[in-house]
């Protein structure tokens, strides 16, 4: 406002000759929005509609193996073993990874939907069918226009409407009446949450089937010390691994860096009255805890700091996972109006196990720091994930696993 003000004394002041020069060309209007050919609904009968599909060689059906690097330093290959017959189902839903120049995804099983698949999915195949379907997304490149304040067509209830078909079709072809988890991160959660509130909760046969709901990096209302009221009314929040038909849920900060006013998460601003909900896979009934973070070798994608070495020796990493026992802990805190799990590195100058990782969001060598740890919201828990889904399963099917001792 301040600039605004000093050029039009500016202009007051200056002399009639150079009010009466030319005009200065005016700026070429904004060119129109590309226009793109309407993409066909996905075909859920036929195995192109699927990025994942139990029984064959597609994106959850990839290496697997982890390098477990102790605090020493000491480093071993664990191999993974999916589960020969697993007794319940997971349905995911991948996050915004569409590179596609159009405002909604194509259906054509890309780079980057396989990578986030290999990241987030796969590694339930250890205990469960694991089905995933390829949906219209709102793309990356629509995320951006928004961010930048640009008109976009992106269609979300286009996307919704995909994940639903799917949804159905998976009932009808393929859960037989076993129970399901249903996973989802960012967009793929914020799907599964409408799904949740507004088909699976309101079906009874629907709802027994659901093991839990695990909607991670997105925001759930519940009211103040509540646990069901807000997006459910009838699905309640996780509190126990015995506790089945609930809801997992959270978005991540570094505890030493909260989130800041002008975060996209960690609250509902849009809902008066209503908080954000948070439920520690590590902890379930409340607290801090160690997590077993499954991060990968590499780092978290394109849009985060690539990821230095492991341990201090540089020693090479083989597999494409890495497991990290005792460096993560966790607690769901509140603070500021925001609800949100706060993810501490136990750092150790003195071991040769590294005394970071990396996950925060970077853009042109910036730390955006209104988007946490969103990269890393799932490996940061995803041992934990896997595993309370085997024990709230067992719990859904009447026969529940004795917990191990803490």
């Amino acid at each position: 406002m301040k600039y605004l003000l000093t050029m039009g004394a500016l202009l007051a002041a200056a002399p009639v000759a150079a009010q009466t020069a030319p005009p200065a060309p005016m700026p070429a209007p904004p060119a129109p929005p590309q226009v793109f050919a309407p993409i066909p609904a996905p075909d859920y009968n036929s195995d192109a509609g699927w990025l994942c599909r139990p029984g064959r060689k597609d994106a959850c059906a990839v290496d697997q193996n982890v390098t477990v690097i102790a605090a020493t330093g000491k480093a071993k290959i664990v191999k993974f073993r999916a589960d020969p017959v697993p007794l319940y189902d997971c349905f995911y839903v991948y996050p915004t990874v569409s590179l596609d120049a159009s405002p909604n995804s194509d259906l054509n099983i890309g780079p980057e939907e396989k990578a986030v698949a290999a990241s987030q999915a796969a590694r339930f195949a250890a205990k469960c069918r694991v089905f995933a379907p390829m949906y219209r997304q709102v793309t990356l490149t629509a995320l951006r226009d928004l961010m930048a304040g640009k008109a976009t067509t992106a269609d979300r209830k286009l996307a919704y409407l995909d994940v639903e078909a799917a949804w159905r079709n998976y009932l009808d072809r393929d859960n037989g009446g076993r129970g399901v988890v249903l996973i989802g991160h960012s967009q793929g959660a914020g799907i599964l949450k409408q799904l949740v509130a507004g088909v699976i909760e309101q079906n009874a046969d629907q709802r027994r089937k659901m093991i839990a709901a695990y909607l991670i990096g997105t925001n759930v209302a519940v009211p103040p010390g509540g646990d069901v009221g807000g997006d459910f009314q009838r699905v309640k929040l996780c509190k126990s691994v015995q506790q089945f038909g609930c809801v997992v849920t959270y978005t991540s900060f570094r505890a030493d860096s909260p989130p800041p006013e002008n975060s996209r998460f960690a609250r509902v601003a849009d809902k008066p009255g209503m908080v954000a909900a948070c439920t520690n896979p590590a902890a379930l009934g409340g607290g801090k805890a160690v997590t077993d973070a499954i991060f990968g070798t590499k780092g978290a994608g394109l849009a985060s700091a690539p990821m230095g070495p492991w341990t201090t020796d540089n020693a090479p990493v083989t597999t494409p996972f890495v497991s990290v026992p005792g460096l993560i802990s966790a607690e769901c805190v509140s603070n500021g109006g925001f609800t949100y799990l706060a993810v501490t590195v136990n750092a150790d100058p003195k071991d040769p196990r590294t005394d970071t990782v990396v996950g925060d969001v970077v853009v042109n060598g910036t730390i955006l720091k209104d988007w946490g740890l969103h990269l890393i919201d799932m490996p940061v828990e995803m041992g934990n994930l896997v595993g309370i889904s085997e024990y709230q399963a067992a719990a859904w099917r009447g026969i529940p696993m004795k917990e191990p001792k803490k």
